[in-house]
């Protein structure tokens, strides 16, 4: 069978940010059939304005779109800020939710999405990660409920140089991940019939 394709999104622009390992921890542990790629354009998509996303949106949102458009699932991992998602990231799915010029449909429109998050505190992606499965109502996109994956003292689970070595938070991660396959599957089904 060939390799599912994710696009894993960090929601942090922060160099050393737990969120950032995380993606490339999903890299490094994704289970055999699953591809990731990881977005690095986070920083670059301007602020949404209608008055920009018109024939010729600007390239970054273009490239975002594209990206996800062609993904089988996405893979997001995301840090809280005052209790809610980063603006980068909600910027970024607010371009991502549009339909185009040349697509009627969002390119989030039932897409299969897994969604994480590490903290150094106990708490630090738990609202986040509610707050986007909200936003992932609106694109009906296809979130996976469950395992659920909030790093708490996440710092405590990587090593200096941002490798995740906690055992049992690997082990959640391939579920998480594995639970993304499923769903890019179920989806599929759902589609063809």
């Amino acid at each position: 069978m060939p390799d599912l394709k994710i696009l894993a999104i960090s929601g942090s622009l922060r160099a050393a940010s737990l969120n950032s390992a995380l993606v490339r921890a999903a890299q490094k542990f994704a289970p055999s059939g699953l591809s990731i790629e990881i977005y690095e354009g986070l920083r670059d998509i301007p602020p949404y304005d209608t008055d920009l996303d018109n024939d010729t949106p600007p390239a970054p949102a273009t490239d975002l779109r594209r990206r996800i458009t062609e993904a089988d699932g996405l893979f997001i991992a995301t840090p809280e800020y005052n209790y809610g998602v980063p603006g980068v990231l909600k910027n970024a799915l607010d371009w991502a939710s549009r339909p185009t010029a040349t697509s009627p449909v969002s390119s989030l429109a039932a897409k299969p999405i897994a969604i994480a998050g590490a903290a150094p505190t106990n708490f630090g992606t738990v609202r986040a990660q509610l707050a986007l499965r909200q936003s992932f109502l609106w694109t009906d996109s296809k979130v996976v409920g469950k395992p659920e994956l909030q790093i708490f003292r996440a710092h405590e689970r990587f090593d200096a140089s941002g490798n995740l070595t906690d055992e049992t938070t690997i082990d959640l991660l391939r579920q998480l991940l594995d639970a993304l396959a499923a769903k890019i599957r179920e989806t599929r089904v759902s589609a063809s019939v």
